[in-house]
Formats: structure tokens, C-alpha cells, sequence
């Protein structure tokens, strides 16, 4: 498999430079081209000036900003790129011989493996790819403004692009921590089919005297539960930019109704920014007019998007919340208004648009079923996805489910051996659903959280008691429920970029699936509880040493240790109860610091005899420790005290845990704790 570790950008523009310095932020070694050195210099400024104001808002340190600037080269001419660059991104003027005219100078000058890629928002990636020498290593990519900040990304493959390219493209943006979705190649191809036209609807109902730009803004606000609105949105990005994009929709989808509206043509002739104004009061009979036209657009065009298989209805509200930072998709905001009355909007703009609303959304009668599970079978070797990577896969009801089917799929079939979950984006999985936690103590439903807690045990069996080889592949962050569903999995790999916590007890429960089981039972009872009460975050490295990754390797070494664990079958020991690195600083800390003699007085918030008090790790665990709810933190050191006393009997360490979890939801502390993470602030803990 070809893996991307070198990286060149050609163009040092806002798009250019913010693409070169994520990569680089991602310890991919980047070169920056550009035509002439002073827009070198200027793509390098632009990085600069950002990651000043990423120190001054205590993102990241100076040591670190430092090193990614070193990881980042000026190159002046593209003829200049290295040749055994691994993949060039083109991110030019939007202008179709231009970029060729970049990828045939590419074609000579890079080597035979390179792959070259096109940050295009609009152009034909297939035509493109044609105007190459190489299109079975061509591939579309759309990033979204700012690069270094918008998580959404949109992949393209041409027809011709090879699905080793594709695979290694897919597993650089994964690295990046992007949210990716794979798509067809259309006109506008996810996000920008939609959104464009939407933001020519708002310049078409101000030119028809229906409302105002701050009532139209004012009422699309509310309707979509977003930030700014259409006008706004435009000022921020350019009004020309959204005539450029809305004409060129208009020509390649022949729908005039696409064509830019009177209003942003002369707003673009006259001062080229909207006069928004405050006038944003209307009555409900103006309001309901602009909602139903903004509203039915989305989903006619939404419906026309699936239709045309450019991707799934989850890949269209994903772009929507990731890359616009919409609260609800447009499927999802279908679901809520009513189906019948989403159609029937849709069917209204469709006329107004003159095309035909898709048959099959005209014939919908029940709400939208999302999935978040894929799953692909490879050989003997089944991967499972969890697919929820706008919520960072947050365990919900439906996503635990939907595993729990894939499971039993995957465990009833002879012709595999090995399953392999695997998170979508950046996380594998950032734990449970707090706010569906919060809504049930809410409605005094503490019932419900126990039955959903009971079943997530369940199909955490599942993969405990397979005689599949299970491997959790953790490249990403894996928090609380999600680090307890990678350890019902006989292995763990994870990558430098691997960060692994327990943060319940600080917000007001403790690991309820699984965590203060088998995380004594994996690395030992004093370092269980250093990763579970004081909720330490766990690097890569740490958690090598502790055994809660059992194979810590390269991004490109991936595929080869998942053949190799699958070929070597299931550990002969699951659970050693003891750190795979006795002498790792922190192994040696936990094993010191936690052992049973200490607990009592760490349990009553003092420091533990033969221990300095002005230690920055004592004083580090003192802190953390001060910062979680005392009733959480009593259950949870029972229940690892519990772990040890029942043995092997994992089963019955299991049954003590959920014994536990009407006490903990059923406190005031819980609800303190999950709803201050809700609000982003500090709990205040009663012991209630």
C-alpha cells in the first residue's frame, strides 16, 4: 500500500497556506510552492501571523509552533517540487487551464509513485484527471475554509483513479483529522450543491420584495438553528465567490433558476458587499414564506444529491454540520419538521426550479433511517466502521445497535476470522452521549440510561466472548466508553497520534462499561488507578507501556500488524494484570504512588507518607483527584477494589458495575457533572 508522508502544496494563497500548515501540524513534512518568492513569503506570513494568535489563545506552545514551521519549505516554481514527493496538491485559481497547466509540469517532474490531487470546489475531476499523465493517481480534493480549522473534506476520485491512490489519499486526510466523505463527481458534489443555490434563493426572495436581508438572515438563522445567515455568510467569504459558484451550477445542471439573482450581480457591481442592517423583526405570514422557500431547496436538492448516488443522505447532513457547521443536517431537519411537510416544500421549490423532485423522495412516508455502521470483508479480515465522525462517534442509542447487528453478522460468519473496528475521522470513539444522558436524569428516566448502559455490555460481549480475532484499531482519541469498548477487543493498535482517557469521575460518574473491569484486569490494579479516578491522559507512549495498546506502530505499518495479528489468532493471555513496561516512568508512578497502602489517604484528599509534596506529579494527581465528584470517586475505587476480588469471574465484576449505576445518575453530582461539560464549565460537586 502507498502511504503519504511527504507532502507539496502548489499555490501559497489562504487555501494554499492553510492546507500546508494542518499537514505540517500533522508532522507531515510539506513543501509550499508558489510562482514567485514573494507570495512564498506571503503563504508564510499567513502561517505565521495564525500560529501566533494559536499561542496567544494557548492552542499550541512556542516549541511547537517552531517545529511545525520547520516542517514546512518555500519552494519557488512547481518545476522546483521534489520528485519523490509523495502527494502535490494543487490549490489554484479556480480555473481549468491553469491547474493543467500546474499538473503537466508535475507529470515531468515528479516521480512514477507520486500522486497529484486538485483542491477544486467545482471542476470536473474526471476531465481533469484526463488532462494528466497519470489518472490512475489523480484524485479530487475539497477543503473548506480555513483549511486548518474546518474538519469537513471531500474527496473525489475520478473514474480512473486506482483504489490503492484512493486508499492512501483517504488515510492522509484521516491522519489530518478530517471528516471525510467520498464522492461522486457532479456538479458542485456534496456541500456546495446545496449550499449555493440556497444562498441564491435568499438574494431571490430580496428581489422579489419579500423581506429584507436581515429578515431573510434573521428567519434562515432560526430555521437552521446556525450562527449567520445567508447574506452574512456571503460577506464573509465574498459575494463573488457565490455568483461564480451559483452561475456555474446553473450552466453545468441547466437549471436557470441556479443563475446569479439580480441582487448579488449588482451588489458585486456596486460596492461588492451587502448592506445588512437591523431590521430583522417580520410577521409570521413573511417569516413562513422565507422558511418554506429556504427549507424546501434543501431538501429538493438534498433528494437530487442521493438520487444521483453522489453519496448517502448521513454523508449530506455530515457536510452540512462538519463543513457548515449547521446544528442539523437536512435529513435530519426533514425528521423533525414532518416528512409530509418536508416533501411537500420540496415539491414546491422543485416546481419553482422546474425540475422534477425525485421519485423516491416524493414517495417517502416515514422518517429517515440513518446508519452508522459500515462494514467491509476483505479475505478472512472484516472491518467495521463507526461512522459518526460529526459527533467524534459518540456512542448513542442507535450507533451501539447498529454495532451490536454488525456483530452478530460478522460472529455468525464462517469465511471470517478477524473483525477490526475502526473510527471515522479523527476519533475512534470520544465516549457515550452525554446529552443523552442529561435529557433522562432530566426526565427522571434513570431506567433508560440503565437499559442502555446493560445493553452496551452486551455487545461488548460480543466482542469478548467472539472466536473472531477482535482488534480495536485506536489511531485517534478514544475517551471513556469508547476506550472501554477497544478493551473488549483482544488488541489494540494505536500510532503516535493515539490519545487514550477516562474522564468520568470528573464529570460525575465512573467507567460504566466495562472500564473498571477490565482496565485492572489488562495493566494492574495501581495503574487502573491512575487512569481511571485522577483521569490522566494517557499518550501513545503510555499507554504502550501500560498495555492499554498492545501495538504501537507507524500509519503506514497498519495494514501489515493487522494481517499479522490475524495470522497469529487470539492472545494466550489476555489480561497479564500488570503494565507491558514495568519501568515506563508513569508504570513506575502508578505502581508507587497507587498501591494499596496509599489508598485511604489519597481517598481523603491527602498526600501518601514518602511522597514530596512539592512533586509535580504528586501535586499533578492531588489536582486532578480535587477536581472529580467524591461520590464517583468512591463507587469507582470500589468497583477496581471489586475487579481484583472476583478474578477471573469477569462476568460478575461486570454484573458489580452495572449494580452501581442507578446510585451514580440517580445523585446530583451526575447531572452536575454531565451538564457542566454540556455548558463548558466547572462542576460543583456536593457529594450529592
Amino acid at each position: 500500500m502507498n502511504t503519504v508522508d511527504s507532502v507539496a502544496i502548489i499555490g501559497a494563497g489562504n487555501m494554499g497556506s492553510g492546507i500546508a500548515q494542518k499537514s505540517a501540524q500533522e508532522q507531515f513534512n510539506v513543501q509550499m510552492v508558489d510562482r514567485e518568492e514573494q507570495w512564498v513569503n506571503r503563504g508564510e506570513k499567513i502561517i505565521s501571523d495564525f500560529l501566533k494568535e494559536a499561542i496567544e489563545r494557548r492552542i499550541f506552545r512556542s516549541d511547537q509552533v517552531e517545529s511545525i514551521k520547520n516542517r514546512i519549505t518555500g519552494v519557488v516554481g512547481t518545476e522546483n517540487v521534489a520528485p519523490d514527493t509523495d502527494l502535490v496538491i494543487e490549490a489554484v485559481f479556480e480555473d481549468f487551464d491553469i491547474k493543467t497547466a500546474v499538473f503537466r509540469t508535475l507529470d515531468e517532474v515528479c516521480d512514477e509513485k507520486t500522486i497529484l490531487a486538485s483542491n477544486t470546489s467545482s471542476l470536473s475531476v474526471n476531465e481533469l484527471a484526463k488532462a494528466t499523465g497519470r489518472p490512475d493517481r489523480f484524485v479530487g480534493l475539497h477543503f473548506f475554509y480555513h483549511p486548518a480549522k474546518n474538519r469537513l473534506i471531500e474527496i473525489i476520485p475520478a473514474e480512473t483513479t486506482s483504489a490503492e491512490s484512493l486508499n492512501a489519499v483517504e488515510q492522509y486526510c484521516k491522519t489530518m483529522g478530517k471528516v471525510v466523505i467520498i464522492c461522486k463527481d457532479r456538479p458542485g458534489f456534496v456541500v456546495n450543491r446545496f449550499f449555493v443555490p440556497w444562498l441564491n434563493e435568499a438574494c431571490h426572495l430580496l428581489d422579489e420584495g419579500v423581506a429584507s436581508i436581515a429578515q431573510i438572515d434573521s428567519v434562515a438563522e432560526k430555521a437552521f438553528n446556525i450562527g449567520m445567515g445567508p447574506f452574512a455568510l456571503m460577506n464573509l467569504t465574498g459575494p463573488a465567490i457565490a455568483l461564480h459558484a451559483t452561475n456555474y451550477l446553473s450552466e453545468q445542471l441547466n437549471c436557470l433558476r441556479y443563475s446569479g439573482a439580480k441582487s448579488l450581480r449588482d451588489t458585486i457591481e456596486n460596492s461588492g458587499m451587502w448592506e445588512i442592517g437591523e431590521d430583522t423583526e417580520c410577521n409570521e405570514d413573511i417569516a413562513e414564506i422565507i422558511r418554506e422557500r429556504l427549507l424546501g431547496q434543501v431538501f429538493a436538492v438534498s433528494s437530487q444529491i442521493v438520487e444521483e448516488e453522489i453519496c448517502s443522505i448521513e454523508d449530506v447532513d455530515r457536510g452540512a454540520k462538519v463543513g457548515l457547521r449547521w446544528a442539523e443536517g437536512p435529513f435530519e431537519i426533514a425528521n423533525k419538521i414532518g416528512i409530509k411537510e418536508a416533501i411537500r416544500m420540496a415539491k414546491s421549490y422543485s416546481e419553482l426550479a422546474e425540475f422534477k423532485l425525485p421519485l423516491w423522495m416524493e414517495e417517502k412516508d416515514e422518517l429517515f433511517k440513518f446508519n452508522y455502521i459500515d462494514i467491509d470483508i476483505n479475505g478472512k479480515i472484516a472491518k467495521i466502521k463507526l461512522n459518526r465522525p460529526e459527533a467524534m462517534n459518540a456512542l448513542n442509542e442507535s450507533l451501539v445497535e447498529q454495532l451490536g447487528s454488525a456483530l452478530d453478522l460478522l460472529n455468525s460468519r464462517d469465511d471470517v476470522d478477524t473483525i477490526v473496528l475502526e473510527g471515522a475521522g479523527k476519533a475512534f470513539v470520544a465516549g457515550a452521549d452525554v446529552k443523552f444522558f442529561v435529557d433522562k436524569i432530566n426526565q427522571d428516566a434513570i431506567k433508560e440510561i440503565y437499559d442502555f448502559t446493560a445493553y452496551g455490555h452486551e455487545v461488548l460481549n460480543k466482542l469478548e466472548k467472539s472466536e473472531k480475532t477482535t482488534i480495536a484499531l485506536t489511531t485517534g482519541l478514544a475517551l471513556g466508553g469508547g476506550l472501554e469498548l477497544a478493551l473488549s477487543c483482544d488488541y489494540r493498535i494505536g500510532t503516535r497520534r493515539s490519545q487514550f482517557r477516562f474522564p468520568e469521575t470528573s464529570i460525575g460518574i465512573f467507567p460504566g462499561l466495562g472500564g473498571t473491569q477490565r482496565t485492572p484486569r489488562i495493566c494492574g490494579i495501581e495503574a487502573a488507578r491512575y487512569a481511571i479516578l485522577a483521569g490522566n491522559f494517557l499518550d501513545s507512549e503510555t499507554a504502550s507501556a501500560l498495555g492499554i495498546i498492545t501495538h504501537l506502530v507507524e500509519s503506514s505499518d497498519i495494514p501489515n500488524i493487522i494481517n499479522e495479528i490475524s495470522l497469529e489468532g487470539k492472545p494466550e493471555n489476555k489480561y497479564p494484570a500488570e503494565p507491558k513496561d514495568k519501568n515506563h516512568p508513569s508504570s513506575m508512578f502508578a505502581m508507587k504512588f497507587y498501591k494499596n497502602e496509599n489508598m485511604s489517604k489519597i481517598m481523603s484528599g491527602k498526600i501518601p507518607d514518602n511522597f514530596e509534596e512539592d512533586n509535580k506529579k504528586v501535586v499533578r494527581q492531588m489536582k486532578s483527584l480535587s477536581f472529580t465528584a467524591p461520590i464517583a470517586l468512591e463507587i469507582a475505587n470500589q468497583l477496581l477494589n471489586d475487579a481484583i476480588s472476583t478474578g477471573d469471574d469477569l462476568d460478575r465484576g461486570l454484573n458489580l458495575e452495572l449494580a452501581q449505576l442507578n446510585t451514580i445518575f440517580e445523585s446530583k453530582d451526575a447531572l452536575e457533572g454531565l451538564s457542566a461539560l454540556i455548558e463548558g464549565r466547572r462542576p460543583k460537586y456536593h457529594n450529592l
